[in-house]
């Protein structure tokens, strides 16, 4: 967990849209949430221009790996394995 901080664990919260205290439940919970809300093909059909189109893909696509790299943040963070 070296060079993580408070900082990047309140930011990863809000990102999800949580706070604190949580459960490995509410975490899972807001994942799915929010890759649904920032689904790439959804975002992007919501227009049909292609170039809005493009832009709208690219962003949910950053959005779900911002997403992503949010939800492993903060298992390792606040729901750490026993195990081991």
């Amino acid at each position: 967990m070296a060079g993580i901080t408070e900082k990047d664990v309140f930011h990863a919260l809000k990102l999800l849209g949580l706070t604190l205290p949580t459960t490995r439940e509410g975490l899972e919970r807001a994942k799915r949430v929010q890759l649904y809300n920032w689904n790439p093909a959804r975002c992007a059909n919501l227009t049909n221009n292609p170039k809005a189109y493009m832009q709208a893909y690219t962003q949910a696509e950053d959005m779900t790996r911002k997403i992503e790299a949010a939800y492993a943040l903060l298992s390792v963070v606040l729901v750490p394995d026993t195990e081991g």
